[in-house]
């Protein structure tokens, strides 16, 4: 695929990248399931997520339909419900690695400095690139997993996330996919955890207050 097929009209692109509304007012469809009880809210049910994955596979098959084949980059552990997902949806030939990051290393706010623990083991070079993250927040991780990837020579390089936190932004960061933009609060669930807990939810929900202590099985 040439890099012009890549290039949509300004007006394509912006709908890839526009994230779906979310309700303004609280959520109370709690999954059942223990450690739900943990949650002050859902911000995004098992529903919505599934309907944006689906949305959001459909257009990057649209995106990249002229290009014979994408290499997709999981950023684990926390994308890893969301690519498992978003593949399914995806109707051109896929490549995928993984790349592990530690980013908020049991705490709730992100470090500056993404520690990269496990390198991909895919050639990239000349290759049409997706990076998958789970949440876009000061954007650090961006910048650092970005930068690494250009230096293996990818001939299109595009970034997507299920989350973009608003608000939160520290350096330049401007994804080509987002599923939802979400407030400025904490939370866990569809891959997104706390100290390795709450992964396995379905949704995506704030965690309360009381549990963002860092517990002793962190």
């Amino acid at each position: 695929m040439a890099k012009d097929a890549l290039s949509k009209s300004n007006t394509r692109k912006a709908r890839a990248s526009a994230a779906e509304p979310l309700p303004a007012e609280t959520r109370g469809d709690l999954p059942i399931m223990p450690m739900a009880g943990d949650l002050a809210r859902v911000l995004v049910s098992e529903e919505e997520i599934r309907r944006r994955v689906r949305a959001l596979g459909a257009q990057i098959s649209r995106d990249y339909a002229e290009g014979g084949s994408l290499t997709i980059i999981a950023v684990i552990n926390g994308a890893l419900l969301f690519v498992a997902d978003l593949l399914r949806e995806i109707t051109v030939p896929v490549q995928i690695d993984c790349m592990r990051v530690s980013s908020y290393r049991n705490d709730i706010n992100p470090v500056q400095e993404p520690e990269i623990i496990d390198m991909l083991r895919l050639d990239l070079r000349g290759r049409h690139v997706l990076i998958i993250d789970d949440i876009l927040d000061t954007g650090h991780t961006f910048e650092r997993v970005t930068a690494e990837i250009r230096k293996l020579g990818p001939a299109t390089l595009r970034f997507g996330v299920l989350l973009e936190k608003l608000g939160r932004r520290e350096v330049p960061a401007r994804p080509d996919y987002v599923g939802f933009s979400i407030p400025d609060e904490f939370v866990v669930g569809y891959g997104l955890d706390f100290a390795e807990h709450y992964r396995n939810l379905p949704c995506i929900g704030v965690l309360r207050a009381d549990c963002q202590n860092p517990p002793e099985w962190a």
